[in-house]
């Protein structure tokens, strides 16, 4: 049994919060029955795998452990976390880091409001398409400088309609990449969720001239509209300035 049927096994059981059957994960997995009961045994011996009492598999607490440990222990973690508890408290509103991987973003930081206020669905590891968030348009603007850039790049991989307010046209999304360049922070007008809007500004590290992630701030548009996000762009961009963002 090779590591890549383990791993397979591994990465789909994650798709099942609630448990999986073994002959469901069977058919979600492609493989032999046989296959798969080896490798939820080999999960199970090395805790990132379980079984509840109605005998379903689910992932091992150890899963977890290792997940939040290697969260906490990231560099970035301890840079960006205060950044992301000083956004949310000033703005009430959802904050995110998030790197660029592919054609996609991965958040890598998220902090709720401080309030009872209604809160967004994104999670730590969830993944947008670039092209429809702020924190993918602020880390293309630095990669797609010419329109012949954004087409090459949009004939790679269709841009996906996420809400009819998304920039679906090379020629849309390379307006918007320069006028993120121009201003120095990127807007999502309800481009990748319906009723949530976003600004986000460049994170440095190595580099200053290529950002290794972007802070945003997320807001459902009924109760902070972008025009209110636009307005407080200086105070975002002050508070992430610590990070690099500061021109």
């Amino acid at each position: 049994m090779g590591a890549d049927r383990v791993l397979a096994v591994l990465k789909e059981l994650a798709r099942f919060p609630n448990g999986v059957g073994l002959d469901e994960l069977t058919r979600a997995v492609g493989s032999p029955k046989p296959t798969v009961h080896r490798a939820l045994g080999a999960l199970r011996r090395a805790g990132l795998a379980d079984q509840d009492a109605p005998g379903r598999y689910v992932l091992g607490d150890e899963v977890l452990r290792m997940a939040f440990a290697h969260q906490e222990a990231r560099p970035e973690h301890t840079r960006v976390r205060p950044v992301l508890d000083a956004l949310a408290e000033r703005l009430n509103e959802t904050a995110h880091y998030a790197v660029l991987d592919g054609r996609e973003v991965v958040y890598r930081g998220k902090v709720d409001p401080p309030s009872g206020a209604v809160r967004l669905t994104s999670t730590i590891g969830g993944r947008n398409p670039a092209h429809a968030t702020g924190v993918g348009k602020l880390l293309l603007s630095y990669r797609l400088r010419t329109l012949d850039d954004v087409v090459a790049w949009a004939e790679e991989g269709a841009l996906e309609r996420r809400t009819p307010h998304t920039r679906c046209t090379a020629a849309d999304l390379h307006r918007d990449l320069e006028e993120t360049r121009a201003r120095g922070y990127a807007l999502d007008d309800q481009e990748n969720e319906v009723g949530v809007n976003c600004i986000a500004f460049p994170v440095f590290s190595a580099s200053r001239s290529l950002p290794a992630g972007a802070i945003s701030v997320s807001a459902m548009r009924f109760r902070t509209p972008l025009a209110d996000l636009i307005a407080a762009a200086e105070d975002v961009r002050a508070i992430v300035a610590p990070l690099g963002a500061d021109r």
